[in-house]
């Protein structure tokens, strides 16, 4: 069994451009995502879906909203890993309060590769998380996006001291 795991973290369509929150560079984010899912299926590396949902108990928040189309994880994602876990999550930390730890160490996994939105917010959050410290983590850079690509950019820079950025060439 692969070691690996591809956490794919909060492609929901909140972030698309009928979303709440429409993020910059969606669309090729999206496609790189799906072709870093397909190489991950083929080498029979472990996908793993991470989707945030806000707090009911904090009242209504943007987005997120438990029950909303918005929520739920892009259809496209979903065609790709149909039959992968789906960690749920209401912190930027996708370790936190969550079954993630759980679902690594049932898999034997020890790297993380780790893609998604928000690269400044809970990309970076989960990869430098101090429960992600015992596994080898990388960021894939090109399956990454947030509001705009100064945000991109500087996130990916301040991440880059402790972990290593990657392309998915350069993973699989």
């Amino acid at each position: 069994m692969n070691k690996k795991a591809l956490l794919v973290i909060d492609l929901q369509n909140d972030y698309f451009p009928k979303g709440k929150f429409p993020l910059w560079n969606t669309e090729l984010t999206l496609s790189n995502i799906k072709a870093a899912i397909e190489k991950a299926n083929a080498q029979n590396i472990a996908v793993i879906h991470i989707k945030h949902e806000a707090a009911p108990e904090k009242g209504i928040a943007p987005f997120f909203n438990q029950g909303s189309e918005g929520v739920e994880i892009h259809p496209e994602i979903m065609a790709v890993a149909p039959n992968s876990e789906v960690i749920v999550k209401t912190y930027a930390d996708s370790f936190e309060q969550t079954n993630l730890e759980e679902a690594l160490q049932k898999q034997g996994i020890e790297e993380l590769l780790i893609c998604g939105m928000m690269t400044q917010n809970c990309v970076t959050h989960t990869a430098i998380s101090k429960a992600a410290e015992k596994y080898s983590v990388s960021v894939l850079m090109d399956c990454c996006t947030t509001v705009d690509e100064i945000i991109h950019k500087i996130a990916l820079n301040a991440v880059s001291t402790r972990i290593p950025l990657v392309t998915t060439n350069q993973v699989f």
